[in-house]
Protein backbone atom coordinates (compact mmCIF):
# COMPACT_ATOMS: atom_id res chain seq x y z
CA UNK A 1 0.00 0.00 0.00
CA UNK A 2 1.56 3.23 -1.43
CA UNK A 3 2.18 5.55 1.43
CA UNK A 4 3.35 8.95 -0.20
CA UNK A 5 1.40 11.41 0.67
CA UNK A 6 -1.04 12.74 -2.33
CA UNK A 7 -1.70 17.11 -2.28
CA UNK A 8 -4.61 17.91 -4.13
CA UNK A 9 -4.93 20.27 -6.47
CA UNK A 10 -5.95 23.72 -5.05
CA UNK A 11 -9.43 24.33 -5.76
CA UNK A 12 -12.22 26.23 -4.29
CA UNK A 13 -15.48 24.25 -4.76
CA UNK A 14 -16.15 21.25 -7.16
CA UNK A 15 -16.80 23.25 -9.80
CA UNK A 16 -13.19 24.56 -10.01
CA UNK A 17 -11.92 21.14 -9.42
CA UNK A 18 -13.62 19.20 -12.39
CA UNK A 19 -12.88 22.23 -14.33
CA UNK A 20 -9.08 21.26 -13.50
CA UNK A 21 -10.25 17.81 -14.41
CA UNK A 22 -11.73 18.51 -17.60
CA UNK A 23 -8.00 20.45 -18.77
CA UNK A 24 -6.18 17.76 -17.63
CA UNK A 25 -3.23 16.24 -19.89
CA UNK A 26 -0.70 14.21 -17.25
CA UNK A 27 -1.46 10.76 -19.57
CA UNK A 28 -0.01 11.10 -22.38
CA UNK A 29 -1.42 7.19 -23.82
CA UNK A 30 -5.05 8.15 -21.94
CA UNK A 31 -5.03 11.40 -24.06
CA UNK A 32 -4.01 9.81 -27.15
CA UNK A 33 -6.96 6.87 -26.79
CA UNK A 34 -9.65 9.42 -25.84
CA UNK A 35 -8.86 11.70 -28.71
CA UNK A 36 -8.57 8.51 -30.84
CA UNK A 37 -11.87 7.56 -30.31
CA UNK A 38 -13.77 10.95 -30.64
CA UNK A 39 -12.32 11.20 -34.28
CA UNK A 40 -13.08 7.79 -35.05
CA UNK A 41 -16.25 6.83 -33.81
CA UNK A 42 -18.01 4.00 -32.92
CA UNK A 43 -20.47 3.82 -35.85
CA UNK A 44 -23.42 3.67 -34.23
CA UNK A 45 -22.54 7.31 -33.07
CA UNK A 46 -20.91 8.61 -36.03
CA UNK A 47 -23.48 11.93 -36.46
CA UNK A 48 -22.42 12.38 -32.48
CA UNK A 49 -20.22 15.12 -31.68
CA UNK A 50 -17.72 13.11 -28.80
CA UNK A 51 -16.68 15.04 -25.76
CA UNK A 52 -13.47 13.45 -26.16
CA UNK A 53 -11.53 14.98 -22.72
CA UNK A 54 -11.47 14.12 -18.93
CA UNK A 55 -14.83 13.41 -17.90
CA UNK A 56 -15.45 15.39 -14.58
CA UNK A 57 -17.04 14.19 -11.79
CA UNK A 58 -21.20 15.20 -11.27
CA UNK A 59 -24.18 14.89 -9.25
CA UNK A 60 -25.25 16.45 -5.67
CA UNK A 61 -22.40 18.70 -3.94
CA UNK A 62 -24.11 17.95 -0.86
CA UNK A 63 -24.43 14.38 -1.17
CA UNK A 64 -23.42 11.95 1.50
CA UNK A 65 -22.67 9.07 -0.66
CA UNK A 66 -19.82 8.93 -3.51
CA UNK A 67 -19.89 6.10 -6.00
CA UNK A 68 -16.65 6.02 -6.96
CA UNK A 69 -16.14 4.23 -10.46
CA UNK A 70 -13.23 2.86 -12.62
CA UNK A 71 -13.10 5.23 -15.72
CA UNK A 72 -15.30 6.58 -18.65
CA UNK A 73 -16.05 4.07 -21.49
CA UNK A 74 -14.67 5.20 -24.82
CA UNK A 75 -18.04 5.49 -26.63
CA UNK A 76 -20.08 5.90 -23.28
CA UNK A 77 -19.36 8.56 -21.24
CA UNK A 78 -16.54 9.53 -23.25
CA UNK A 79 -18.71 10.27 -25.94
CA UNK A 80 -21.36 12.18 -24.00
CA UNK A 81 -19.17 13.87 -21.01
CA UNK A 82 -21.00 12.45 -18.04
CA UNK A 83 -20.16 9.88 -15.87
CA UNK A 84 -22.15 6.44 -16.41
CA UNK A 85 -24.24 8.20 -19.15
CA UNK A 86 -25.18 6.11 -23.02
CA UNK A 87 -23.61 2.89 -22.42
CA UNK A 88 -23.94 -0.67 -20.66
CA UNK A 89 -23.01 -0.18 -17.64
CA UNK A 90 -25.59 3.37 -17.40
CA UNK A 91 -28.45 0.95 -18.63
CA UNK A 92 -27.48 -0.99 -15.30
CA UNK A 93 -26.47 1.22 -12.94
CA UNK A 94 -29.05 4.25 -13.44
CA UNK A 95 -32.34 2.20 -12.83
CA UNK A 96 -30.17 0.70 -9.37
CA UNK A 97 -30.02 4.48 -8.20
CA UNK A 98 -33.86 5.44 -9.40
CA UNK A 99 -34.57 2.28 -7.31
CA UNK A 100 -32.92 3.68 -4.43
CA UNK A 101 -33.96 7.00 -4.67
CA UNK A 102 -30.58 8.61 -5.58
CA UNK A 103 -32.08 9.30 -8.89
CA UNK A 104 -34.86 11.02 -9.92
CA UNK A 105 -35.08 9.01 -13.30
CA UNK A 106 -34.24 5.36 -14.10
CA UNK A 107 -32.23 6.16 -17.55
CA UNK A 108 -28.70 8.20 -18.15
CA UNK A 109 -28.51 8.17 -22.02
CA UNK A 110 -26.43 12.30 -22.93
CA UNK A 111 -25.99 15.06 -21.00
CA UNK A 112 -28.94 17.24 -21.23
CA UNK A 113 -31.24 14.06 -20.58
CA UNK A 114 -32.83 15.41 -17.15
CA UNK A 115 -31.13 13.16 -14.96
CA UNK A 116 -30.83 14.29 -11.46
CA UNK A 117 -28.62 12.78 -8.40
CA UNK A 118 -29.79 13.24 -5.10
CA UNK A 119 -27.65 12.88 -1.84
CA UNK A 120 -24.84 11.12 -4.33
CA UNK A 121 -22.11 11.90 -6.31
CA UNK A 122 -20.16 9.82 -8.90
CA UNK A 123 -16.20 10.20 -9.33
CA UNK A 124 -13.66 7.80 -10.28
CA UNK A 125 -10.45 6.77 -10.35
CA UNK A 126 -9.45 7.97 -13.50
CA UNK A 127 -11.23 10.34 -15.81
CA UNK A 128 -9.75 9.41 -18.90
CA UNK A 129 -11.42 6.51 -21.31
CA UNK A 130 -8.19 3.75 -21.06
CA UNK A 131 -7.87 1.22 -23.75
CA UNK A 132 -8.95 -1.96 -22.61
CA UNK A 133 -10.98 -0.09 -20.25
CA UNK A 134 -8.05 -0.34 -17.77
CA UNK A 135 -6.00 2.61 -16.74
CA UNK A 136 -2.36 1.44 -15.86
CA UNK A 137 -1.34 1.79 -11.99
CA UNK A 138 0.53 5.38 -12.78
CA UNK A 139 -2.34 6.77 -14.38
CA UNK A 140 -4.21 5.98 -11.40
CA UNK A 141 -1.96 7.70 -9.55
CA UNK A 142 -1.46 10.99 -11.46
CA UNK A 143 -5.42 11.07 -11.02
CA UNK A 144 -5.24 10.02 -7.25
CA UNK A 145 -5.30 14.20 -6.64
CA UNK A 146 -8.31 14.57 -7.86
CA UNK A 147 -10.06 11.98 -5.49
CA UNK A 148 -8.50 13.09 -2.68
CA UNK A 149 -9.83 16.61 -3.48
CA UNK A 150 -13.51 15.48 -4.13
CA UNK A 151 -13.06 13.09 -0.26
CA UNK A 152 -12.32 16.53 0.66
CA UNK A 153 -15.15 19.01 -0.92
CA UNK A 154 -17.47 16.36 0.21
CA UNK A 155 -18.33 18.06 3.67
CA UNK A 156 -21.15 15.75 4.21
CA UNK A 157 -20.30 12.32 3.44
CA UNK A 158 -20.91 9.70 5.03
CA UNK A 159 -21.30 6.68 2.54
CA UNK A 160 -18.44 5.67 -0.29
CA UNK A 161 -19.37 2.96 -2.49
CA UNK A 162 -17.13 1.53 -5.00
CA UNK A 163 -18.33 -0.11 -8.02
CA UNK A 164 -14.93 -3.00 -8.69
CA UNK A 165 -11.80 -3.97 -7.44
CA UNK A 166 -9.79 -1.47 -8.66
CA UNK A 167 -12.26 1.15 -7.50
CA UNK A 168 -11.79 -0.52 -3.84
CA UNK A 169 -8.38 -0.71 -3.90
CA UNK A 170 -7.93 3.11 -5.36
CA UNK A 171 -10.35 4.38 -2.73
CA UNK A 172 -7.97 2.46 0.11
CA UNK A 173 -5.03 3.86 -1.76
CA UNK A 174 -6.13 7.14 -1.54
CA UNK A 175 -6.74 7.17 1.81
CA UNK A 176 -3.53 5.42 2.55
CA UNK A 177 -1.73 7.81 1.14
CA UNK A 178 -3.27 10.34 3.16
CA UNK A 179 -2.29 8.67 6.54
CA UNK A 180 -5.48 7.44 7.08
CA UNK A 181 -5.48 5.08 9.46
CA UNK A 182 -6.49 1.23 7.74
CA UNK A 183 -7.80 -1.87 9.35
CA UNK A 184 -5.17 -4.75 9.36
CA UNK A 185 -5.10 -6.76 7.53
CA UNK A 186 -6.06 -4.53 5.00
CA UNK A 187 -9.66 -5.51 3.81
CA UNK A 188 -10.22 -7.65 0.83
CA UNK A 189 -12.04 -6.63 -2.38
CA UNK A 190 -15.48 -9.08 -2.24
CA UNK A 191 -18.62 -7.77 -3.43
CA UNK A 192 -20.83 -6.18 -0.20
CA UNK A 193 -17.91 -5.85 1.69
CA UNK A 194 -18.17 -3.05 4.24
CA UNK A 195 -15.25 -1.48 5.52
CA UNK A 196 -15.59 1.18 8.83
CA UNK A 197 -12.98 4.14 8.46
CA UNK A 198 -12.53 7.28 10.50
CA UNK A 199 -15.74 9.47 8.96
CA UNK A 200 -17.64 7.34 6.61
CA UNK A 201 -17.89 3.85 5.57
CA UNK A 202 -16.79 2.24 2.21
CA UNK A 203 -19.07 -0.24 0.51
CA UNK A 204 -17.94 -2.46 -2.25
CA UNK A 205 -19.83 -3.98 -5.47
CA UNK A 206 -18.94 -5.77 -8.37
CA UNK A 207 -18.72 -2.84 -11.48
CA UNK A 208 -21.43 -2.82 -13.63
CA UNK A 209 -20.07 -3.90 -16.36
CA UNK A 210 -21.67 -5.82 -19.26
CA UNK A 211 -18.93 -8.50 -19.20
CA UNK A 212 -20.10 -8.91 -15.27
CA UNK A 213 -24.37 -8.03 -15.75
CA UNK A 214 -24.81 -10.17 -18.90
CA UNK A 215 -22.92 -13.31 -17.40
CA UNK A 216 -24.86 -12.84 -14.06
CA UNK A 217 -22.01 -12.22 -11.82
CA UNK A 218 -24.05 -9.01 -11.00
CA UNK A 219 -27.82 -9.39 -10.93
CA UNK A 220 -30.02 -6.10 -10.22
CA UNK A 221 -31.20 -7.59 -6.78
CA UNK A 222 -27.04 -7.96 -6.04
CA UNK A 223 -26.35 -4.36 -6.66
CA UNK A 224 -29.62 -3.00 -4.88
CA UNK A 225 -28.73 -4.69 -2.13
CA UNK A 226 -25.60 -2.75 -1.65
CA UNK A 227 -27.98 0.70 -1.88
CA UNK A 228 -30.06 -0.58 0.37
CA UNK A 229 -27.26 -0.99 2.77
CA UNK A 230 -25.93 2.54 2.13
CA UNK A 231 -29.39 3.69 2.76
CA UNK A 232 -29.34 1.75 6.33
CA UNK A 233 -25.49 3.10 6.93
CA UNK A 234 -27.36 7.12 6.77
CA UNK A 235 -30.11 6.70 9.02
Amino acid sequence: MPRTRVDPPPAYDLNDLNAQIIHCRRCPRLVAHRESAARVKRHAYREEAYWGRPVPACGDPGARVLLVGLAPGAHGSNRAGRMFTGDGSAEFLTPALYRAGFANQPTSTHAADGLRLDDLYIAAIAHCAPPGNRPTSMEIARCRPFLVAHLALLPQLQVVVALGQLAFQGVLQTLGAQGVPLPAPMPRFSHGAEVTLPGFTLLASYHPSRQNTQTGRLTAEMLDRVFRRARQVLS
